[in-house]
């Protein structure tokens, strides 16, 4: 495929150290992946694509890109095995999901499998390219400004080297709990409303499927309480809320 310059006028996100986004397509329709890829240039990044599962394992391991919009439906392998592999070699990497699916379990597969958002096809470029935006925003690829540490009882964040511990033990997070964990963590002691959470850590309103807060909370519980006093409280009916232990 053919490289398209990009806009000169286009003030996006950026890594750190000034470097364009990398970001790696994976979808076999040619057509939609070129689209993706215009739509994705114009941000400013830098964009390779793969047809199938196998190249697309392939060039991940050499784009080293900082983000990935995988299509499930691949010709080869399944798109759920990609997804896998790729979380094997780079377990932080934030990916985005395409799939003409729209039943709950298969966008519930597709995230229990590591991904950290989804698109049901057909989709708009500019809700792609914003979901994209928040994820790399999430996943502290892009500048931003130095953070600090939040210490909540025995747990602490430190929102620059992304590092958590409780009762001095590391913790490992994907971007999204992370994410997930931050807000929590910078609201001790107030409950957060599912609609509260899904505004703030998915940046939209994730077509009213509150479910993903259900099912992120309970992915930090099994990180940050499992065989511990609880610290992440359910207040039924109203949401949830951090407690010092």
């Amino acid at each position: 495929m053919t490289s398209m310059n990009t806009d000169p006028g286009k003030v996006g996100q950026r890594r750190p150290d000034g470097s364009p986004v990398r970001v790696l397509v994976v979808d076999d329709e040619s057509s939609l992946a070129e689209l993706v890829s215009m739509a994705l240039r114009m941000e400013g990044w830098e964009i390779r694509t793969a047809p199938d599962g196998a190249s697309a394992i392939q060039q991940a391991r050499g784009f080293r890109p900082d983000a990935v919009v995988l299509d499930l439906m691949l010709p080869d392998l399944d798109g759920l095995e990609v997804l896998r592999r790729m979380r094997a070699d780079s377990p932080h990497l934030p990916v985005l999901l395409l799939t003409a699916k729209d039943a709950v379990e298969d966008r519930i597969a597709g995230l229990t499998a590591g991904g950290d958002d989804y698109v049901t096809k057909p989709f708009s470029l500019e809700e792609l390219a914003l979901r994209l935006r928040a994820l790399l925003r999430r996943a502290r690829v892009v500048a931003a400004a130095a953070g600090s540490t939040l210490v909540v009882g025995d747990l602490t964040l430190d929102e620059e080297s992304r590092e958590v511990h409780r009762g001095g033990e590391s913790i490992s997070l994907t971007a999204t709990e992370f994410e997930l964990l931050r807000y929590l963590m910078r609201n001790p002691r107030r409950v957060l409303s599912k609609a509260q959470i899904l505004d703030r850590v998915w940046n939209y309103d994730f077509g009213g499927q509150a479910n993903i807060v259900e099912l992120y909370i309970s992915y930090l519980r099994k990180k940050i309480d499992a065989d511990r006093v609880p610290m992440i409280h359910t207040m039924r009916g109203a949401g949830y809320v951090l407690k010092p232990a």
